[in-house]
């Protein structure tokens, strides 16, 4: 007589779908085994806690993101202010230096020329980090859209996969009793 191995049962099993179907049965029949089968599916379904921690820290990643660009904003706005602040120092040095030399009336003007298209320059510059800012706003509130429908839809599938496994197991509940 030869001895079968485990893997020749599960063979077996393999090419008999009668047989498995019998053997789940059998084991979803037995309370301590199905109890078991339910808790290790239970184990891999994402809990109400675990969403809403999920939520939690997203929520936090983004604040931090904005608390991050408004900081960049601001740091850039800091420094072109500051830059205005120097250029407009030095449009002023150079009135002084234009009412004091004369002589060089026409190439000081010629700068002064060249200053205000820097100047006009740096306006459209920073008329662009305006728009640039505004975008990056837009973009914060469309990533909230985002990460609300996001919630929803992970709650409705949450929803779908809890009712699944509970009309699943109230079915071969009924089957194991015979009722179906």
């Amino acid at each position: 007589m030869q001895s079968i191995t485990a893997e020749d049962v599960v063979r077996l099993f393999e090419a008999d779908a009668r047989a498995r179907k019998r053997l789940a049965e059998l084991l979803v029949g037995e309370p301590d085994v199905r109890l078991a089968m339910i808790n290790a599916v239970l184990r891999d379904v994402a809990t109400k806690s675990d969403i809403e921690a999920l939520e939690r820290a997203t929520r936090q990643d983004i604040e931090a993101l904005r608390k991050e660009t408004r900081e960049s904003i601001e740091a850039l706005r800091s420094e072109v202010l500051a830059r205005i602040s120097v250029l407009e120092d030095r449009v002023t040095g150079l009135s002084e230096r234009v009412s004091r030399l004369e002589g060089a009336f026409t190439q000081l003007v010629e700068r002064i020329g060249d200053l205000d298209k820097r100047i006009d320059s740096l306006d459209r510059r920073i008329d662009g980090l305006d728009k640039r800012i505004d975008a990056l706003d837009k973009r914060i509130d469309a990533l909230d859209k985002r990460i609300d429908h996001a919630t929803k839809v992970t709650w409705a599938l949450t929803a779908t996969i809890i009712a699944t496994l509970i009309v699943q197991l109230t079915l071969a509940l009924l089957n194991a009793l015979g009722k179906i």
